[in-house]
């Protein structure tokens, strides 16, 4: 039995709350890498790592066809690329 509101599978809901607040997550810091042109407290590293791993999560969503997944991480990797190449460029 799976349990709907508003016609939504909860776990349909569940993921797409998850994949605001994580996406979410990044819009202050990307604001301000891009306002400030300062990155030099981020790591180039982890944000390098981080951004093959969101390609990786996206392919995988595409892969299995969870809208969630695909969502989030379209949005995630447009902000962790934008904070990447303002570190590369301001580094």
């Amino acid at each position: 039995m799976t349990i709907t509101i508003l016609g939504v599978a909860l776990g349909e809901l569940i993921g797409l709350a998850a994949a605001c607040l994580t996406t979410l997550a990044f819009v202050p810091q990307a604001v301000r890498a891009i306002r400030t042109r300062e990155t030099r407290h981020i790591s180039l590293l982890t944000y390098l790592m981080l951004v093959i791993g969101i390609v990786l999560w996206l392919v995988y969503g595409f892969m299995i066809g969870d809208l969630p997944l695909i969502l989030a991480n379209a949005v995630t990797l447009t902000l962790a690329s934008a904070i990447l190449v303002t570190k590369l460029r301001y580094g």
